[in-house]
């Protein structure tokens, strides 16, 4: 039986920097150097696209950080949109968290850990006849059906696990992140002095003749960085469990994100500098291999693809149970508000928001059948940017609207960084809508179904006023 209708405030700085990198590092880290080459074909370019893609990320974090020490509450850019824009506005985010970022997030997460399991020990074959059963000729959910099924026992146990409260989510992702961190530093020491391919030497900025640099490739390319680095906004979720949330979540956030940019130019130069530019190609051609094993592999052979599977698994477990964490409290606060389905807003004996996660739970079990990963992660970086851009261009707005308010963290670099933000997410969002326009499309109609309901549930408060 709840005994209270308010989340406890038990997160301090050190579990909310756990949470910022928890939430970062996931599947990207270990994949996506392969589609970013497959693009570039050039294995310098590709490390320079991390670095940009950090660089960005930093930006965006830090004019993120202005605003959420300002406005800090449960929900994070949901409660800060309704004072920057409107109710609509932070509503349609909140919806699109929902049906695309972060349940979609949530689903590649659990598939790229289903993927490793099956990797370790090979899943046995399930509902192999219905492989070819497909929606549309796009979607085809019973394509590898016993990896998905295991995504989605992953989801419902994690899920379920979260309703214990969120001490016991993070104390797991504690555990799990510390694991990560060793594994990961045992590859770049072990990797970098590994006589095993070319070493650094992988690593020039020469492209094929026939395969050109161009503008439209470096945004393309950064769909896939931009995936690895995302996740970092979610701990403005739970911004009603952090203590003194308008100078902790500023903090932890640059601690956090800096801290990431750094393990992924040493973790993906280590890669590069393994493999070269046609055999990550032709990894992500296969579409069912992991790069980072590929790069193992290379030095330590069959032994090496076992420590770094279970690597992925851990990795991948820690961050989708921090994404089930922290996301399901947008969802509590709209539904507090009337603005989602009412039995989102009820607390458990926990005071975890028990309903809220297990209508994410069920969303995101769904999204495992509908895609493959990479269209999932395009998807969501198209989404996520066009919001990125709207609560930095926030930064601005809070200046003007809100001069004298006491800000415990203003954005570096200001007017000129929080600006080039604005214009780097409009760009990459025009260039995503030519170079990925399925993805592009899928994710704009999934954002726009919270448009009727929005309405049905606005009609449902006036009534409520009403009575």
């Amino acid at each position: 039986m709840t005994t209270s209708n308010q989340l406890n405030r038990s997160l301090g700085l050190r579990l909310v920097i756990v949470m910022v990198i928890g939430n970062i590092i996931g599947s990207g880290v270990y994949k996506k150097v392969a589609p970013m080459t497959a693009e570039l074909h050039s294995s310098g370019w590709v490390l320079i696209c991390w670095i940009l893609g950090g660089v960005i990320t930093l930006f965006g974090a830090l004019s993120n950080a202005e605003v959420a020490g300002l406005l800090a509450d449960t929900g994070g850019e949901y409660a800060y949109y309704k004072k920057i824009y409107n109710r609509f506005f932070a509503y349609l985010y909140g919806w699109s968290q929902f049906t695309v970022i972060q349940t979609a997030a949530i689903s590649s997460l659990a598939y790229v850990f289903a993927q490793s399991l099956n990797s370790v020990g090979s899943l046995p074959p399930l509902l192999a006849a219905y492989a070819d059963f497909n929606i549309g000729g796009v979607f085809y959910p019973f394509v590898d059906f016993q990896v998905k099924l295991t995504a989605i026992i992953l989801i419902l146990l994690l899920t379920w696990l979260n309703t214990k409260g969120i001490r016991a989510g993070t104390g797991v992702s504690t555990g799990i992140l510390v694991l990560v961190f060793i594994g990961i530093f045992i590859i770049i020491f072990f990797g970098l002095g590994s006589s095993s391919g070319a070493g650094l030497r992988n690593i020039t900025l020469a492209t094929p003749a026939t395969n050109p640099i161009t503008i439209s490739a470096i945004f393309t390319a950064l769909l896939s960085a931009f995936w690895a680095y995302q996740g970092w906004a979610a701990i403005g979720f739970v911004g009603g469990e952090i203590k003194e949330p308008n100078r902790t979540i500023p903090r932890g956030i640059a601690i956090g994100v800096l801290t990431v940019i750094g393990l992924y130019l040493l973790v993906n130069a280590t890669y590069l500098s393994l493999l070269p530019v046609p055999a990550l190609e032709q990894i992500h051609t296969a579409g069912n291999k992991i790069a980072a094993i590929e790069a193992v592999r290379s030095f330590w052979g069959e032994k090496g693809v076992l420590f770094i599977s279970v690597l992925i698994l851990l990795t991948t477990l820690g961050c989708t149970n921090a994404t089930i964490l922290a996301s399901c409290r947008t969802y509590f606060a709209m539904a507090r508000e009337g603005l989602f389905f009412s039995k989102a807003a009820h607390l458990n004996q926990h005071q975890a928001p028990a309903n809220s996660l297990w209508f994410q739970c069920i969303w995101a079990c769904l999204l495992v059948l509908s895609g493959s990963f990479d269209q999932l992660t395009d998807m969501i970086i198209f989404a996520v940017f066009i919001f990125y851009g709207a609560t930095t261009l926030g930064v601005f707005i809070l200046r003007r609207t809100m001069p004298n308010a006491y800000r415990p963290y203003k954005v570096w670099g200001y007017p000129v960084v929080p600006a080039f933000m604005i214009l780097f997410c409009a760009f990459l969002v025009v260039n995503t809508v030519f170079a990925r326009p399925r993805e592009a499309v899928f994710g704009v109609v999934l954002m726009l179904t919270g448009i009727p309901f929005y309405l049905y549930f606005v009609r449902n408060l006036s009534v409520s006023k009403n009575d």
